[in-house]
């Protein structure tokens, strides 16, 4: 009796799991949506339009300015509540991971405004960890709506964050992979089930309104050694960048706020933050490409919807690195993943262009971009597993897949050997001691 009992209550639970799955993936496709909306109806009200069109016809001073005011708006955010700066999948993971508090509405609210007001303004972020946060939120309210033990909260809260990066993504299998290796990977075995159930349904509200990042030219199966063993080359050129970029990250900025700055005293972080938004600012201006969450060119690169120069690609590519690292430095709030995934797809798409114009094989330099789109984001977030899964779900082509899974491998164990990897350090502004030093 007492077995059929425990058969009957485990019935109940995956049942209850099941709907509250399919529940949270609806919901929080809903709610990202509308995040993903507000931040282009934000970003067309701000610059009167499509930026990469209107930017160019606006004044000079007010598109460099915007960034300086939106940063330091989202720094007196950061100051009323940290936790407004913390990335949402980091966060979501330390939940799961280390049973450490959950995020209230009040900071998902200020979060999303951040976000907003990051993205909309040029700084080159991505929407992901917003995204997850308000999945694992929608996750836990329904856990109390269908009173589910709290021994499984962080299971739901794994589904809820699931949901919202597959959404954001509009790729499940992507968001699922990222789930998996960045947050839910201890429930993988027992909870996939229902992760998956989140993702999908999720993925189906938000594909209704926005496309996936899309490869056109795909070659399925046939596979062209060309690209294989331009991976002899593309490595060293690669594991290059992404030195180039950690440097430019971990050492001179930080030297740079360190040394040139501490003069300024308390107010060191501030002017740090308006040269941060100057700096955006310049960028928009001189190239709108250069700057926002980098979806737009990674869209162009994949399948040339353009011919792009070879000069004007490594133009961008030096300003891409510039601003995502100024918005990392300057606390835009958002994620790194399209960000990072644009500068690796500049850099691919340039080293395709090279070997072209030397005549080395005969290659189509969109297949480097989406292999180095993937590597280096697989690498500096530390998910070589997703960024595989990416490669294939965005490519359905085994000589993207292939170079993906050799080259994230190989360059993730020689970049760790110096650099300590997924390491987002930012620097806050104390508003608190400027208000002081003011009153």
């Amino acid at each position: 009796m007492r077995i059929i009992e425990y058969l009957n209550k485990k019935a109940f639970i995956f049942k209850d799991f099941l709907i509250v799955s399919f529940l949270v993936g609806l919901v929080t496709g809903g709610f990202v949506t509308l995040f993903l909306y507000l931040n282009k109806l934000v970003t067309y009200f701000i610059f009167r339009g499509d930026p990469y069109k209107t930017i160019h016809n606006l004044p000079f001073i007010y598109v460099v300015f915007v960034p300086v005011i939106a940063i330091l708006i989202v720094n007196l955010l950061i100051y009323f509540d940290k936790s407004v700066k913390i990335y949402g999948v980091v966060q979501i993971s330390d939940i799961v991971q280390k049973n450490e508090g959950f995020i209230t509405l009040k900071s998902l609210i200020l979060k999303i405004i951040a976000s907003v007001i990051s993205l909309s303004s040029g700084f080159a972020v991505g929407t992901e960890g917003p995204s997850a946060e308000i999945g694992a939120m929608v996750a836990v309210q329904l856990e109390k709506f269908f009173s589910i033990p709290e021994k499984f909260l962080k299971i739901i809260i794994s589904i809820g964050a699931s949901s919202g990066i597959a959404a954001v993504f509009v790729s499940p299998l992507t968001g699922i992979a990222f789930a998996i290796e960045s947050i839910a990977y201890e429930f993988f075995k027992n909870y996939i089930i229902f992760i998956m159930v989140g993702a999908f349904s999720a993925f189906s509200i938000t594909v209704l309104f926005f496309p996936a990042i899309g490869f056109l030219s795909p070659s399925g199966r046939f596979l062209n050694y060309d690209y294989i063993w331009l991976m002899g080359l593309f490595v060293p050129f690669m594991t290059f960048l992404i030195y180039f970029y950690l440097t430019l990250q971990d050492k001179i900025l930080l030297i740079f706020k360190l040394k040139i700055f501490e003069k300024f005293g308390k107010f060191s972080g501030l002017f740090f933050a308006l040269i941060g938004g100057l700096s955006i600012g310049m960028i928009l201006w001189l190239e709108p490409r250069a700057a926002f969450t980098g979806h737009h060119i990674v869209e162009v690169l994949f399948n040339e919807f353009q011919n792009i120069p070879f000069k004007f690609i490594i133009l961008i590519l030096f300003l891409r690195i510039i601003a995502t690292t100024i918005s990392n430095f300057s606390n835009a709030v958002g994620g790194m993943f399209l960000p990072l995934m644009s500068i690796g797809a500049l850099g691919g798409y340039g080293f395709g262009e090279a070997i072209k114009l030397l005549h080395l094989a005969q290659i189509e330099p969109y297949y480097f971009a989406a292999i180095g789109a993937a590597i280096f984001m697989g690498v500096l977030m530390k998910l070589p597993f997703t960024a595989v899964v990416l490669a294939l779900e965005i490519t359905n082509d085994y000589n993207v897949v292939l170079a993906t899974g050799f080259g994230v491998g190989i360059i993730m164990y020689i970049t760790k050997l110096k650099f300590n990897l997924k390491q987002f350090n930012t620097i806050n502004i104390d508003f608190s001691e400027i208000i002081k030093l003011k009153k």
